[in-house]
């Protein structure tokens, strides 16, 4: 019987290859219809929702993906990286500052505006992982070089900051919620408008209130809630978990 047991085995090939190359494909197909559906809905959707969207079982979502976090890092860190080659762009191809400034922000809040679910990631830390939240940091220092160097030429009001890319990116954001479907580009409108109100003019009246320092856009970041996002998801300025008991027990 050993004997027999053996010839049976042996002739099998192996499947290891051919296992690869479909946890490959669902590992893709996943991504793409999560991509897609985050596009339009915001981080809200589950795994269930994603993998409905997907057309493949709940099961090979999770085998992919642990967690939902671990699938929006895969999704959002390229896009996060994206937005802050655009701003390196603008800086090494275009020589006009002022260009070069308008350029990024108008690709910026294209894409925010028309992808909700890299809006909600880029600007909020509900979600951040370790891969996104480096992703970040990497976009700040590139803004804030692009708006230097606008506000170095004489271009750029000397009131803005880089915290204030965010804020506009955000506002053009509802814009597209509140009329996409009646008129897909409407913030370009409004995008056009805050342009001009960021132009230095002279004997101009200055703004009312300062910009968000680095330290007050992250806090910002880290406590605002996109639409669906668990509670206890949602860390408080000293790091921790709202309702979270953090006494040591360990004595």
């Amino acid at each position: 019987m050993a004997v027999v047991t053996l010839i049976q085995m042996g002739p099998h090939p192996p499947t290891d290859r051919p296992l690869r190359k479909d946890a490959q494909r669902n590992r893709q197909r996943i991504i793409d219809a999560a991509r897609d559906l985050f596009a339009q809905k915001g981080l809200e959707p589950n795994l269930n929702e994603v993998a409905h969207h997907a057309g493949v079982g709940v099961g090979t979502v999770y085998r992919r993906f642990a967690t939902k976090e671990e699938l929006l890092e895969a999704i959002f860190e390229d896009g996060l990286d994206q937005l802050t080659t655009l701003a390196e762009q603008a800086m090494q191809q275009q020589e006009d500052s002022w260009q070069g400034f308008v350029w990024f922000l108008e690709q910026m809040c294209r894409i925010t505006a028309t992808d909700r679910g890299l809006r909600e990631i880029a600007f909020s830390k509900c979600y951040a992982g370790g891969r996104v939240n480096a992703a970040q940091e990497r976009l700040v220092p590139a803004l804030t070089r692009l708006v230097e160097r606008a506000q170095a030429d004489g271009y750029l009001r000397p009131e803005i900051a880089a915290a204030d890319m965010p804020i506009i990116s955000l506002l053009a954001g509802t814009v597209s919620e509140f009329a996409g479907d009646v008129r897909i580009d409407l913030w370009r409108r409004y995008v056009a408008l805050f342009i001009e109100g960021l132009r230095c003019r002279p004997e101009q009246a200055p703004l009312p209130v300062d910009a968000l320092s680095d330290v007050d856009l992250d806090t910002a970041m880290t406590i605002w809630k996109p639409a669906g996002t668990p509670a206890n998801s949602v860390r408080s300025v000293d790091g921790a978990v709202p309702g979270q008991d953090t006494r040591d027990d360990s004595g």
